[in-house]
């Protein structure tokens, strides 16, 4: 018998594992190549509807059949053997993968593409997931746009757009535009010709060419004097509304507007008054007035193409400094007034004569000191005013959704038990039910427009959002008494 020693016994053993490694890397690396191979020719899908059937010939393989079936959540062995190649699994798991083959007879998915066209050359590529599939698209969303409502007018060229995409909580995108012929709607998301929105009715879903939902409805005058061009800044529709309350502005007013701005509230004041009403906007700056006349047209086009009749063309715009222009009120008489500049306690002595008594003039001031100085002006001039109230108007945006899991799935309201002794009958029923219900939401899920989880079943958050609107104004509040 031959004796070893310890030192060659080691070695011998180390150089057997060196070559068992070393053979198993190969093969690991020839499975790589063959997974590797096998995804590339796994990337293109057809376009057509699917149908599995496994009592006829089809024409998938066993790593394609799943794909044909409707989606359902994979396990880790699931998903780990659909990657390799058929050839590297072992007995069992083909034994176990030919178990769950077995199903229902034949199943409908289609299949989402798009084409990405860029540097000269087309791609197709397959998209398998997006935020809003086809198939959970709601029936409203694709409802023919010929079935409009009495004094409803479908989208035509000319007409003031606002598209937007949602997410869950939050809007990813908003943009303001004219619908014109020819031009197409671009964004992160892809982009929508113009001629494919008219024709239809406003505050429809739109696919872009990735396959992502765009919003398209008309704009808003709120929405107009937030998006619009501007020069100066603009008073806030949240502000501009509670000087109308302050005003009482009421249809067949006449109004005086001190600092036209961009516009915003020469149209809102418009709307209030009407066509039997007035408004004469004052602004010193020639360039501000040209911004604020080109944004008032503007909505008045948009306004004519949507309605089919005419904005109230109610406005008359003058280029003046009423500090040294008090002839351009004479004949004039006001049931309310509005000033939006730097320094108005300067011009109340001008304007406040043409002021009805009992009437009230709101002034807009962007910082505190500028509030100061106007009281202090009213007391010095012995202006016939009483100031009534000095607001600031805070809105405060909220965030209320449904509560959702990390998997997408909704959470779900669990009954507390309050009382420990209940009998074992009443609490498989509970359970019964708190299953039933669990189910029946996560079913929902894959039902898509077809089914709603039950109402109550599912619990809300509601906490302040992560973004709110500053500090934007002062409102003073001014009413002229009779001495």
């Amino acid at each position: 018998m031959v004796q070893i020693p310890f030192s060659g016994l080691m070695f011998t053993h180390r150089l057997v594992r060196i070559c068992t490694s070393s053979q198993r890397h190969v093969r690991q690396r020839d499975i790589l190549v063959k997974l590797r191979k096998s995804r590339c020719e796994r990337r293109t899908f057809s376009t057509a509807p699917v149908k599995f059937n496994e009592n006829e010939n089809s024409q998938f393989t066993s790593r394609q059949a799943p794909l044909a079936r409707r989606r359902r959540p994979l396990s880790p062995l699931e998903r780990v053997s659909d990657l390799l190649p058929q050839d590297a699994l072992n007995p069992e798991v083909m034994q176990l993968r030919e178990q769950q083959q077995e199903g229902p007879a034949a199943v409908d998915t289609p299949t989402a593409h798009y084409t990405h066209e860029q540097s000269g050359h087309s791609e197709t590529t397959a998209v398998e997931e997006i935020t809003l599939k086809d198939s959970e698209t709601p029936e409203r969303w694709t409802s023919s746009s010929s079935a409009t409502l009495p004094g409803e007018n479908l989208l035509v060229f000319g007409e003031l757009l606002i598209a937007e995409y949602r997410r869950i909580r939050d809007v990813e995108f908003r943009k303001m535009f004219t619908l014109q012929k020819g031009s197409r709607l671009q964004s992160s998301w892809g982009f929508i010709p113009h001629d494919n929105m008219a024709g239809h009715s406003a505050g429809k879903f739109l696919r872009t060419n990735l396959g992502v939902p765009i919003l398209v409805r008309r704009a808003s005058l709120e929405d107009y004097v937030l998006y619009m061009r501007r020069g100066p800044a603009i008073a806030y529709p949240k502000d501009a509304a509670a000087m109308l309350m302050m005003m009482d502005v009421t249809e067949g007013d006449c109004v005086l507007e001190s600092g036209s701005g961009s516009g915003a509230m020469s149209l809102i004041l418009s709307r209030a008054v009407g066509s039997k009403g007035s408004v004469l906007s004052v602004e010193v700056r020639e360039d501000h007035l040209k911004r604020t006349m080109l944004n008032y047209n503007r909505w008045r086009t948009s306004w004519s193409l949507r309605r089919g009749e005419e904005w109230p063309d109610n406005v008359q715009f003058h280029n003046a400094d009423l500090c040294t222009s008090s002839s351009l009120l004479t004949g004039w008489g006001f049931n309310s007034i509005a000033l939006d500049m730097i320094n108005p306690h300067l011009v109340l002595p001008t304007v406040i004569p043409h002021l009805h008594p009992g009437a009230v003039c709101a002034v807009y001031l962007a910082n505190i000191t500028q509030v100061t100085d106007l009281l202090d002006g009213v007391r010095c001039l012995a202006l016939p005013l009483l100031c009534e109230k000095i607001i600031e108007v805070p809105v405060r945006h909220w965030l209320v959704a449904p509560a959702v899991q990390k998997d997408g799935q909704y959470c779900v309201r669990k009954v507390p038990s309050l009382d420990e002794d209940h009998s074992e009958d009443e609490k498989e029923e509970k359970e019964a039910a708190y299953e039933t219900n669990k189910v029946g939401i996560y079913a929902s899920e894959e039902l898509s427009a077809h089914g709603h989880p039950p109402f109550g079943s599912i619990p809300y958050i509601a906490r302040p959002h992560p973004e709110q609107m500053s500090h934007s104004a002062f409102l003073v509040k001014l009413r002229k008494y009779v001495q």
